[in-house]
């Protein structure tokens, strides 16, 4: 039997700690920052935090110079080249690249074909996330994007402890991700290459290129980060969205008549579903927090999903309640893309993303959920393990 909310096992544990013990938990190597007062210092504090530190198993993907990696004045000079693409109006016109890769992605689906919506929509999103930013002749090359940034996800996707091991020793599982690499590397470099010779066009693309004052390694390790960041972080948020649109009761009527309320299922969503069940920072200096000292190279992590589960913070927590969002929380209360500025830079482009490839969802006839064990994994871009089955209307 399916159930109506999915628990996350280890993310459950630490919001057991956080009622136990309050908001700073100390386990292991790890010392979490807990609760939405947490939340609330850690963003309004961000010259005690280093980011670099905190993200190097990322560095394997995203590359050394990743906004995902960058602290200070080389966080906002890179950060300023990104956003422009990345603004609200600017998003807007992606939409109709977004609306027809759902669509042609649900009008493949045959009458009563089972199919895995999580991969479904994963490979919908990866191609029209890097169609919008870097234009049409990369996302001709999705799937080949797809099959190499696959390999080193994987490799991220471990302990981080277990990645170091892997790389010291040359593993074969480290040696195949380098492979990968390189053959990312050179297709990305060569699209650099064209776009100043004025042969391919991209927003993104165009403005990393021709902007002045970065490397040719920045603009690569920007592009990388926003393919790969941009699809697997919305591709997991898209399963659960459409788990709940065929989870409970009315919501997919209720979605079909009203673009509001399905923004708050999207939202809905992002709280019981956040993609990033936990982020990270290094301590700068000693402080003191909750009346408890943090040292100087301390590793910190935060949780997004403890807050969105608490009941001080959302009435309720594990009731999936759309007309919730009728009232808006306080940035520190609901986090999905973290905050501060560390904040995602690409929150507003994978909320249009999730909202238009539902509504076109939506204009089809109901799919029917298939009865599965929803199991979550990743840390740091929760998804469902198995995917999620559905059958295609008859």
């Amino acid at each position: 039997m399916t159930p109506d909310v999915v628990r996350y096992r280890q993310a459950d544990l630490l919001a057991s700690l956080y009622r136990r013990f309050g908001p700073v938990v100390r386990m292991g190597p790890y010392t979490y920052l807990l609760g939405p007062e947490a939340n609330r210092f850690v963003f309004a504090n961000s010259e005690l935090f280093e980011v670099e530190r905190a993200f190097q198993s990322l560095v394997p993907v995203d590359g050394p110079t990743s906004l995902i990696v960058s602290d200070g004045e080389d966080h906002k000079r890179r950060r300023r080249f990104v956003q422009p693409a990345l603004a609200h109006r600017q998003i807007a016109s992606y939409v109709p690249v977004m609306r027809a890769n759902a669509e042609a992605t649900i009008d493949a689906w045959r009458p009563g074909e089972t199919v895995d919506a999580y991969q479904e929509f994963r490979r919908a999103i990866r191609r029209s996330t890097i169609h919008a930013l870097f234009g049409e002749e990369l996302a001709q090359e999705s799937d080949f994007f797809g099959a190499h940034l696959q390999v080193l996800i994987n490799l991220i996707d471990r302990n981080p402890a277990v990645v170091t091991l892997l790389r010291t020793m040359r593993a074969p599982a480290w040696r195949n991700a380098m492979r990968a690499r390189r053959a990312v590397d050179a297709r990305v470099y060569r699209a650099i290459e064209e776009t100043r010779q004025g042969k391919t066009a991209g927003d993104v693309l165009t403005s990393l290129v021709e902007g002045d004052g970065l490397s040719a390694l920045e603009v690569r390790d920007q592009i990388v980060t926003l393919i790969a960041a941009g699809y697997e972080t919305t591709s997991g948020a898209m399963a659960w969205a459409v788990f709940n649109l065929l989870r409970h009761n009315g919501v997919w009527e209720r979605a079909q008549q009203d673009d509001d309320y399905l923004g708050n299922v999207v939202n809905e969503t992002l709280r019981l579903y956040p993609p990033a069940v936990v982020s990270a920072r290094v301590a700068t200096q000693a402080f003191e927090f909750a009346g408890k000292k943090i040292g100087q190279g301390t590793f910190l992590l935060y949780s997004p999903y403890v807050t969105h589960r608490l009941a001080e913070v959302f009435p309720d927590p594990l009731r999936f309640d759309p007309d919730r969002w009728e009232t808006k929380p306080a940035p520190h209360e609901f986090l999905p893309f973290g905050g501060g500025p560390h904040r995602c830079v690409g929150a507003g482009l994978a909320t249009t993303e999730l909202t238009v490839m539902l509504k076109v969802l939506l204009e089809r006839p109901k799919p029917e959920l298939l009865p599965q064990r929803l199991t979550p994994t990743g840390l740091a871009a929760m998804r469902p393990k198995r995917g999620l089955r559905i059958r295609a209307a008859g």
